[in-house]
C-alpha cells in the first residue's frame, strides 16, 4: 500500500475516532467537528510520524524522477543528448 494512502487513511481514522469520542458531549455539531479536526491533527503529528516520513520520502523520490526526466528531455530537445542504439544519427551538412 502506498505511504500516501496509509497516511491519508490514518488521518481520516483519527478524525473519525475523535469525532465519535466527542459525539456524546453536549455542544454544537459544527463545534464538535472543528474540535475533532484540531485534535486529530495534533494526534496525527505524533502518532503518524513514521507514515508521514515515508510519504515525504516517496514524494521526494517522485519529484527527483520528474526533475531528471525534465532535464533529459531538455537536453534531447537542445540536441545535447547522444543518440541511442535504436536512433540513427542524422546528417546535418
Amino acid at each position: 500500500m502506498s505511504p500516501a494512502v496509509k497516511y491519508t487513511l490514518g488521518r481520516i481514522g483519527l478524525f473519525v475516532a475523535v469525532a465519535l469520542a466527542l459525539w456524546p458531549v453536549e455542544m454544537n455539531l459544527f463545534l464538535k467537528l472543528m474540535l475533532a479536526v484540531a485534535f486529530s491533527a495534533a494526534l496525527a503529528f505524533f502518532l503518524l510520524r513514521g507514515w508521514r516520513d515515508e510519504m515525504a520520502q516517496q514524494l521526494a523520490g517522485a519529484a527527483e524522477k520528474r526533475r531528471a526526466e525534465k532535464e533529459r528531455l531538455r537536453a534531447a530537445l537542445a540536441g545535447e543528448e547522444k543518440p541511442t542504439d535504436t536512433e540513427k544519427p542524422t546528417d546535418r551538412s
